[in-house]
């Protein structure tokens, strides 16, 4: 996998970054979920619990990721615009919120006390049920007041999403690193006429 298809973490939320596995949605939209290893590779690097083994449902996991990754993006895109997510797309997040239980909160008493901890995790059945997690962010995000700072880059052609949680509420790229250094250099260069010297010198 090349530097350009490395998973991102700029979404700020578990399910932009699944949205941002499809890149450059305003050109030519590349997929970096090719197969089914591409997503129990993305799960894992996610954080979330994936089935030991490879399973033949895996493809049938692979389209159903597809579909949820398109329906979380369209119902934040609707909601970050006041707008209602289609019907469709809400019953595909609420069953796929389901298939897998959260881990349930347990007490414990610790040095006299009462303290709260998370049992551990369930373990998947499937790969489908180990995209649950990313459907129960969505579902958590939906109704929160961070979907109204939800953005997509303004790199031309970028178009990555992500809460935008700068002071002002005025973050314009997915990250300066990726994108917004880009573009103030095409500014610049735009501005002074010059253009990046080929051999890569200043």
């Amino acid at each position: 996998m090349s530097s350009e298809d490395a998973w991102l973490r700029y979404g700020g939320r578990i399910c932009l970054d699944f949205v941002n596995t499809l890149r450059d949605r305003q050109r030519t939209p590349r997929e970096t979920l090719l197969v089914p290893s591409d997503l129990r590779r993305w799960l894992e690097w996610a954080g979330l619990s994936v089935p030991a083994r490879p399973a033949s449902e895996d493809a049938e996991a692979l389209a159903l990721a597809r579909g949820l990754r398109d329906a979380v993006d369209r119902a934040v895109l609707a909601a970050a615009g006041g707008s209602l997510p289609a019907p469709a797309d809400l019953s595909l997040l609420n069953r796929t919120a389901a298939a897998l239980p959260p881990p349930a909160p347990q007490l414990d008493v610790v040095g006299g006390k009462l303290v709260m901890s998370m049992a551990a995790a369930p373990a998947p059945a499937d790969l489908a049920a180990s995209l649950a997690p990313v459907a129960q962010d969505a579902v958590t995000l939906l109704p929160s007041p961070d979907v109204l700072r939800v953005r997509v880059c303004g790199a031309d052609g970028c178009a990555l999403r992500f809460v935008d949680r700068s002071p002002a509420h005025n973050r314009r790229w997915c990250s300066m690193e990726r994108c917004g250094n880009r573009v103030k250099a095409r500014r610049h260069q735009a501005r002074t006429g010059r253009s990046p010297r080929r051999d890569g010198g200043g």
